[in-house]
């Protein structure tokens, strides 16, 4: 009988796989001219390295379920800013270093009660058993030459080796790398990178007059100029930018 218990029951019944049916509004639908506005300034889950030249964001995306290589031709501070925002996204940050002086006050810093931010001397980094819930960043800081280590890149660990000049196992760490970081270097050393990294002319001429805290950042085919700014927390930490130590 129409209006009746059992019809309604019935058509209050769930669908399968739907759920009940909800309230009929209109569907949100954008113009492909209003897309753009959906972008978001941060693109993934990774450390924000500063800004480009147009003052957006730029992210480095460290965590990955597959090896993930970062060179960095530069300065301490800038490797210390990175491993400092490594550590407030949540990864454990190994240091794999030479120097352990020049670390300890930024590791005790960066931990407070708890070791997100260890130290290992050269060729001594443990396993560490990075997760998808516990990734690692291991920063290698072990000079011009760093020997081949122990610990490598792999699921949910990346590792980020620190070169203060473009030395002889350069071009090797180089071409195998994910990511690589250019600071200022000197009018041949920038010739050279520009040959190994594939970067134009107006690139490589301007590797040799970059300002302190300006990072050439390559992934492929993209490149991307970025300038760090430290927070008043970083400043008091690590000081101003700069790139020689």
């Amino acid at each position: 009988m129409p209006g009746s218990a059992d019809s309604v029951r019935t058509a209050a019944r769930p669908r399968p796989g739907f759920g009940l049916r909800g309230p009929r509004t209109a569907r949100h639908v954008l113009s492909v001219e209003q897309l753009d506005a959906l972008a978001l300034p941060v693109g993934d889950d990774g450390v924000v390295a500063g800004v480009d030249v147009e003052d957006r964001p730029a992210v480095i995306g460290l965590h990955h379920p597959a090896p993930y290589d970062v060179v960095l031709i530069g300065g301490l501070w800038t490797a210390q800013v990175l491993a400092l925002r490594a550590a407030g996204t949540g990864a454990r940050v190994a240091v794999e270093t030479g120097r352990p002086q020049a670390w300890t006050g930024l590791a005790r810093a960066a931990g407070g009660d708890q070791q997100c931010m260890t130290l290992h001397d050269v060729g001594r980094v443990p396993p560490l058993g990075a997760t998808a819930v516990s990734p690692v960043v291991v920063i290698r800081d072990c000079g011009m030459k760093p020997p081949r280590g122990r610990v490598s890149s792999g699921p949910w660990q990346s590792v980020l080796t620190l070169l203060p000049y473009l030395s002889p196992v350069a071009p090797r760490l180089l071409r195998g790398a994910s990511l690589a970081g250019v600071q200022q270097v000197s009018p041949e050393e920038a010739r050279q990178v520009g040959r190994i990294l594939s970067l134009s002319r107006q690139e490589s001429e301007a590797l040799s007059t970059l300002a302190d805290g300006v990072t050439l950042w390559c992934a492929g085919r993209d490149r991307r100029f970025v300038l760090t700014r430290p927070t008043d927390a970083e400043t008091g930490l690590l000081g101003v930018a700069r790139r020689l130590d």
